[in-house]
């Protein structure tokens, strides 16, 4: 566990940063600390691992006071990932990675099984990307490489400083996505700030939201949904951070003769949630992404349900239920490889606006969507769109 007690941090100029901050933060979990330019979340999260010292108070890790462990140790037991990634450009993508792990001298072949397992975890295949230069990334790639570096070494504690902040939203999205995967697998306590609460109800475990150098609420995105402190918290949660990620039709290229696949057609990255997700968060994820319903995987991103908006109004009110409590069975889908006419005829039957797609060993992989297959159609058949039809 971190504690951080009576912390204030105050400047020479007089200026006081932090407020007296007390804090509790579960081990395993994602604390997201969120708030205005200025309140002093960065400030808050860089006591942690001693990049700065507060002027009053104390901050203990599993009890123990930091101020008395060597700074450099500490740090190197603590993962950090910043917006600028900071990756060496000289070294190759596997000797970033295995940077902290050769400072504490771990075995060469253990390191570089590290990097590997690593590198696989946020699908960046080692024979691929292990020998290259961050230049020959894209910011994406980059910045998995700087998440999984902050890994390497197994720390117990990971920082990251609006790590996703510069990158355009569908990257952006993607990144958030796999963050909450890769949390799943290592289970680690990893304190996360940003100035966006679009950002937070989707990666929050609990919220920290701060102003002016003081903590106003904490809790669980739906706690801090159903329950604001005050008109600030309320204020800040209804700020419309809306990021539309629409799937791209622009490298589809069919001939007119051919009936495409699932796969060339589906939209790759719609409104997921797991199942123990409260009904306040869901609404406001519905919300961000401008749909009516989400639909609900587990861990291993097996399809298990969807939840309907009017399901999660009905039972809204009480807040002991979570999306596994009123989602619904999901009775068809379809494989990338099958024909998208496979999906076209089932949403025409039965009047439904998307059909899920599944592999074979039936991990969620997408939706057919109508509008994705218009727009497609378009492309097709350009001559009829102008005309009219689709």
């Amino acid at each position: 566990m971190i504690e951080l007690k009576g912390i204030t941090k105050q400047y020479p100029d007089g200026f006081k940063a932090l407020k007296n901050i007390n804090l509790q933060l579960e081990d395993g979990q994602i604390h997201v600390i969120i708030g205005p330019s200025g309140c002093g979340k960065s400030t808050t999260m860089k006591l942690i691992n001693r990049l700065i010292e507060p002027s009053e108070g104390k901050v203990l890790i599993n009890g123990d006071d930091i101020s008395s462990v060597n700074a450099v140790t500490l740090r190197r037991k603590i993962g950090y990932v910043i917006q600028n990634i900071g990756l060496f450009p000289h070294m190759t993508i596997a000797d970033n990675v295995a940077v902290v792990p050769r400072l504490l001298k771990w075995e060469e072949k253990k390191t570089q099984t590290k990097v590997d397992e690593l590198l696989n975890m946020v699908h960046l295949a080692p024979d691929t990307y292990r020998n290259r230069k961050p230049k020959e990334l894209s910011g994406g790639q980059q910045q998995r490489i700087g998440v999984i570096r902050a890994l390497a070494a197994e720390p117990d504690i990971i920082l990251m400083d609006e790590p996703f902040s510069a990158l355009d939203p569908i990257s952006r999205e993607q990144l958030q996505a796999e963050l909450i995967q890769v949390q799943e697998s290592v289970q680690k306590t990893i304190v996360f700030v940003t100035h966006d609460m679009d950002e937070a109800i989707k990666i929050a475990d609990n919220i920290i939201l701060m102003k002016d150098g003081e903590v106003i609420q904490t809790g669980s995105p739906d706690d801090i949904i159903r329950h604001p402190a005050n008109e600030f918290v309320k204020t800040f949660i209804g700020k419309k951070r809306l990021q539309e990620h629409q799937s791209s039709d622009s490298g589809i290229f069919i001939e007119s003769d051919d009936i495409p696949t699932v796969q060339e057609v589906m939209v790759d990255n719609p409104a997921t949630a797991y199942p123990e997700r409260g009904l306040a968060a869901a609404i406001k994820l519905m919300e961000q992404r401008k749909v009516d319903s989400l639909l609900v995987v587990d861990r291993e991103r097996k399809l298990i349900g969807y939840a309907p908006v009017l399901n999660v109004l009905k039972h809204y009110q009480d807040e002991t239920k979570v999306l596994k409590d009123v989602m619904n069975p999901v009775t068809f889908t379809v494989e990338p490889d099958q024909p998208f006419t496979d999906a076209l005829e089932y949403m025409g039957e039965h009047n439904t606006p998307y059909v899920p797609v599944v592999s074979k060993e039936g991990r969620f992989l997408g939706v057919i969507t109508r509008g994705s297959m218009v727009r497609l159609m378009a492309d097709v058949f350009p001559s009829d769109s102008e005309n009219g039809v689709g």
